[in-house]
């Protein structure tokens, strides 16, 4: 499945640091002020005061020591930045470690203190920087340590470093991972990592005290819902459970101590492994890794698949939607309920086998020692609570109450675990009378938006008027008198103009369902676009709004041309485009030629003109949601026509921003906002279509671009062309023969500005018409893009020896 990445490495190459002589320990008599570092013994790591956002604050932290490119590990003042210059680190003659700010004489007393360990009593106090990037404090009087940053982690995870609850007869500790605020604020953020303990634990990250994401419980060698890791052939993970002192920690070691490398948790809540290799920072896995891996996506006893490219849910074996109007609308959070209810007092359910799942949330699970498979499936049917078990190193798990969570990894997924599902009696023959087939309810989604609100109206027509064959033509009436044309088509002639919807005439395959071409008898020709089949009842408060949406009439727009609705059968039909879609000409080097650069001029500004009648001139406000180059299609003179609405959404005029539990879309044309937090607003289509602009330009593909094994991101490489001054280094070499450079750089600019990664950045589309038809117009410059490393980091990709692709980040 294909993945998004956000990798995020901060940076601080203005930092001013000036080492003091090597060493890498603090006494009562030997403060470390600002401007001075620590430097462990073999040279690994540093210690020191740094300037973060604004440049007036400070902190005192670790970093790798011998790279250019500095990563902080660790920050001690985050809650209290150091604003004046004049600070100091100190150890009190009875073992508390102080930063302090003002004029305090290096014994401390608390005066001006922002931080401290609070530690005393110790008798002969030192405070060491170790190799391993733990800064600890020790009693010399017994080599015991009292104190240490490794207990106290900020948003990176080193090796040797213990994630996890940890509990002496003094210390009740639990270390998590804690964002930063920003990319250049390390003052706490807003998401946290850590191990959440039930009676199977596992890793998760919280937003606030949200789930975001979790790995399911550990395998024995990996986490069960992450197998990615596995994959990391640097990292030898250990995790174990400890009765004395009473420990639950996940842990890890590098293969190799000159490795140097950490995971952390960046601003937006993504935990990645960073390596150092080949003088770059490079990532080796991210999660969450795609749409699946949010929790609960598809609600209880729902199941996301990641096969699926948009990550759409079903239902478990034996479960259905529980309420079908909001799964119809991408919907999920409601989840699946039973068909049949369990009789478990006569003893007749089973179960089913649900292959190569992450298993679902473990918050409801009981562990039952060491059993055979058979004894635990014993075990579930015995208990009239359970509703699924599974098989685990560390023993046989059951489960009771909902189901939540779950995610079906591809065929051949190395490590992953069966869930066994229980079932009444019934639903158990019926799955079993069909093992050749998929042993699941498939949940089929019907498009939202335009072609679900047509669907309706469509459907209130042909009841109203009880049309049962023929081609017909009627008139709906709106509330306020008004009438429209809408054509209702019999199937038959469906079927007839499509050679019965024959494979000579599929014209592709959208996002939810076949497209055909076909030619009535009068001769004209038609796309057919045949619906997932699935009957959902419209009702009469959608009419008004049904009837504003069936009027919107643009020239880079596509036409619909009217719909037919028979038995299960849902289908819209559409004007013909006799040269398909855009992608097909600028990404086939065979015909790219066709399109010069005034045609991909008219091209760029007739989707602008489409996008701005959706946003602004139409009688509602509709955002598109998935604008690409595949549904923006090509009339017989290359006229550019915006299709496909099964993902629009209608919001108010004076609506803002929305938000949702379901992302849909397609990576790499969605912007920031709405990949991390499902928020989005016109704005979501403005960054689409500056990934469409700066395609054109090149004609390559934003997501797969890669010249030289150097970008993945051609907004990435085209940001930094622009930044060099080399942007028509990027023009697509079917341009080569002439084209305008100033017009030209003019376009790359306004593309730009609109895949700025601040969603108050971008531009309305009613500007970019105006910057694209006015040369006189001064644009301003384009800051950051989306996924764009803040720090100027290049994004690319390597694979390890198992052929699997990983992704790494280069320090520039």
């Amino acid at each position: 499945m294909a993945i998004f990445l956000l990798p995020i490495v901060f940076l601080l190459s203005s930092t001013q640091i000036i080492p003091s002589a090597a060493t890498d320990t603090i006494t009562p008599s030997q403060p470390l002020v600002a401007g001075q570092t620590l430097i462990s013994a073999g040279g690994t790591f540093e210690l020191g005061f740094f300037n973060a956002s604004p440049a007036s604050n400070s902190f005192l932290g670790i970093w790798y020591h011998k790279i250019p490119i500095r990563e902080i590990v660790w920050v001690a003042n985050r809650r209290s930045p150091i604003t004046t210059r004049n600070a100091t680190l100190s150890l009190t003659t009875d073992g508390n470690v102080l930063i302090t700010v003002g004029n305090v004489n290096g014994g401390g007393g608390g005066i001006g203190a922002i931080w401290s360990t609070n530690t005393y009593d110790i008798k002969i106090p030192s405070l060491k920087l170790l190799d391993s990037g733990n800064l600890v404090l020790t009693d010399g009087a017994s080599d015991a340590i009292i104190w240490q940053s490794f207990y106290d982690p900020s948003n990176a995870f080193l090796p040797e470093m213990k994630i996890g609850l940890h509990i002496t007869a003094t210390r009740h500790v639990e270390n998590r991972l804690l964002s930063w605020k920003s990319l250049d604020d390390p003052s706490p953020g807003g998401y946290t990592f850590g191990i959440r303990h039930t009676n199977s634990s596992e890793l998760v990250v919280w937003n606030g005290s949200n789930i975001l994401y979790r790995t399911g419980p550990w395998t024995g060698d990996f986490w069960n819902g992450f197998p990615q890791m596995s994959w990391d052939y640097h990292l030898n993970l250990s995790f174990g459970y400890e009765d004395v002192p009473n420990e639950i920690y996940f842990t890890y070691e590098s293969a190799s101590q000159s490795v140097m490398t950490l995971i952390n948790l960046d601003p937006s809540g993504v935990l990645q492994r960073l390596v150092w290799l080949g003088g770059q920072w490079r990532q080796s896995w991210h999660m969450p890794r795609d749409w699946c891996d949010r929790y609960g996506t598809c609600g209880p006893f729902g199941v996301c698949n990641e096969d699926d490219f948009e990550g759409v849910c079903r239902c478990l074996e034996g479960f259905e939607p529980r309420t079908l109007v909001d799964w119809t609308l991408r919907d999920y959070s409601g989840g699946c309920e039973r068909k049949i209810a369990l009789n478990c007092s006569e003893r007749v359910d089973g179960f089913v086998k649900v292959s190569g799942v992450k298993l679902p949330d473990t918050e409801n699970v009981t562990v039952a020692g060491d059993l055979e498979l058979r004894d635990c499936n014993a075990l579930c049917l015995g208990q009239c609570s359970c509703v699924a078990y599974a098989m685990l190193e560390e023993g046989c798990l059951w489960w009771v109450g909902q189901l939540i969570d779950i995610k079906e990894f591809a065929q051949g997924t190395t490590g992953v675990v069966d869930l066994y599902l229980r079932l009444a009696a019934t639903d158990l023959d019926s799955a079993e009378s069909g093992s050749s087939k998929r042993k699941h309810i498939v949940a089929v989604v019907i498009p939202l938006g335009l072609a679900f609100i047509i669907f309706c109206c469509c459907g209130i027509y042909t009841i109203r008027k009880k049309r049962k064959k023929g081609v017909g033509y009627g008139y709906v009436k709106e509330s306020r008198g008004e009438e429209m044309e809408l054509s209702v088509f019999d199937m038959s002639a469906i079927e007839i103009s499509t050679n019965n919807f024959s494979d000579e005439n599929k014209l592709g395959q959208g996002g939810f369902g076949p497209v055909y071409k076909g030619q009535l008898g009068d001769g004209q020709e038609i796309a057919v676009k045949r619906l997932s089949r699935y009957s959902v009842q419209g009702s009469d408060e959608f009419m008004n709004e049904v009837m504003l949406i069936a009027k919107l009439q643009h020239r880079n727009l596509v036409r619909l041309l009217g719909c037919c609705i028979h038995e299960e059968e849902r289908l819209l039909i559409y004007e013909y485009m006799p040269n398909k879609s855009l992608d097909s000409f600028i990404f086939d080097k065979a015909i790219s030629s066709q399109l010069g650069w005034e045609k991909r001029f008219d091209i760029i500004l007739g989707i602008a003109r489409g996008l701005l009648y959706l946003h602004q001139d139409s009688r509602l406000k509709i955002i598109h949601r998935d604008l690409k180059v595949s549904n923006v299609l090509l009339d017989k003179e290359l006229n550019p026509k915006i299709s496909d609405f099964g993902m629009a959404r209608i919001v108010r005029g004076d609506q803002m921003l929305e938000s949702t539990e379901k992302v849909v879309g397609t990576f790499g044309y969605m912007s920031p906002e709405y990949v991390m937090h499902g928020i989005f607003s016109v704005k979501s289509d403005v960054f689409s279509f500056g990934v469409i602009v700066l395609e054109i330009l090149t004609g390559k593909k934003n997501r797969v671009f890669d010249p030289n094994g150097s970008y993945v991101s051609l907004v990435g490489h085209a940001w930094r062309l622009w930044s060099e001054n080399k942007s028509l280094e990027l023009v697509d070499d079917a341009l080569k023969d002439g084209y305008p450079e100033k017009d030209v750089l003019r376009c790359m600019h306004v593309g730009l500005l609109c895949v700025q990664e601040g969603i108050e950045d971008r531009p309305t589309m009613a500007s970019v018409v105006l910057m694209l038809s006015s040369e006189s117009m001064t644009l301003p410059q384009p800051k950051w893009p989306g996924f764009y490393p803040r720090d100027g980091s290049k994004v690319t990709e390597f694979s390890t020896v198992n052929d699997v692709t990983l992704t790494m980040i280069h320090g520039r």
